[in-house]
């Protein structure tokens, strides 16, 4: 393999793997206050075809993707409402939210299939202006990709290092005990959602607005589903969500490497691989899962009597 190769996998797995990280980066901040999403893919769904068509009508990538995120933090308060103030199941709202997501983003993006737009302006990394073109080309990156990193240690430290982290990660584990230490269990979940669903928002923006640069039905190909299976994977910590949205990523690309090299096996067996190591990945940590979870995961909260 050159090294020409290589470093086209690496890029590669930088471009598919923002978007996994930010959706990540937001399952986690909600699974953190006890509620999972299984929804995320009609939120991302919704949200990339909503920044796609205001990119498109307006020329403007930046409103594109601030419309995106915005989209997407709605999209989870109409899960909020369900789970948090109807006290509905978490999972059959979440596939009902799914599903929701599918029809809706179908019907935004039918109009701008095929629509090409101009997407975030790249850049290109410091230092790296005096290799060759062909080099260089692979590492000119948009702004989303340079805040991703620095947006998990936000994360981090959010949920880490701060008062309103503390109080979510408290209601996470125990509600109940959450709410006799004067916190609201009802309102920090909906903040929870709020953000995670601004940042799954963010992650479809990168994936129609930067990344591919146009709109398809069903575009995000389960990264919906691929992010709630990192957040096992990087044990609910946002530091640990980099190496996962890395390492599929990287799979994905080392498919595609795979494929374009004529390698002589199937091409259906190829495409399975970035799944096969998530499964994998899963199967190795899930063992230990239970010993990072929050406690209150998946439960619905009534109040005290």
């Amino acid at each position: 393999m050159s090294l020409l190769a290589i470093l086209g996998v690496i890029s590669s797995a930088i471009f598919s793997g923002t978007s996994l990280l930010y959706t990540t980066l937001g399952e986690v901040i909600t699974e953190r206050s006890g509620i999972v999403n299984l929804g995320l893919e009609g939120v991302m769904l919704v949200s990339a075809s909503s920044g796609f068509a205001v990119t498109y009508l307006t020329g403007n990538p930046y409103l594109g993707v601030l419309t995106a995120m915005l989209v997407g933090g709605l999209m989870n308060m109409i899960l909020g409402y369900l789970v948090v103030t109807r006290g509905g199941n978490q999972l059959a709202s979440g596939l009902a939210l799914m599903f929701f997501g599918f029809g809706l983003s179908a019907l935004i993006g039918k109009p701008y299939v095929g629509a090409k737009i101009q997407g975030l302006p790249r850049i290109l990394l410091p230092g790296l202006e005096h290799l060759p073109r062909l080099y260089t080309s692979l590492f000119q990156f948009d702004i989303l990709i340079y805040l991703a990193i620095p947006t998990a240690f936000l994360v981090w430290w959010l949920l880490y290092r701060t008062r309103w982290g503390l109080g979510l990660r408290a209601v996470g584990e125990s509600a109940d005990t959450a709410f006799a230490s004067g916190r609201n269990p009802w309102r920090l979940r909906y903040q929870a959602l709020f953000v995670g669903g601004l940042l799954a928002g963010l992650g479809a923006a990168h994936l129609s607005i930067a990344y591919a640069m146009n709109w398809t039905e069903y575009m995000t190909g389960g990264r919906g589903f691929i992010a709630v299976a990192l957040v096992i994977f990087s044990k609910w910590h946002p530091l640990r969500a980099i190496v996962g949205a890395l390492l599929f990523s990287g799979a994905v690309a080392f498919q595609l490497l795979l494929h374009a090299s004529g390698f002589k096996v199937s091409p259906f067996l190829l495409d399975t691989i970035p799944y096969f190591l998530t499964l994998l990945v899963l199967m190795i940590w899930g063992g230990t899962r239970r010993y990072a979870a929050p406690a209150s995961l998946g439960r619905v909260y009534h109040g005290t009597e």
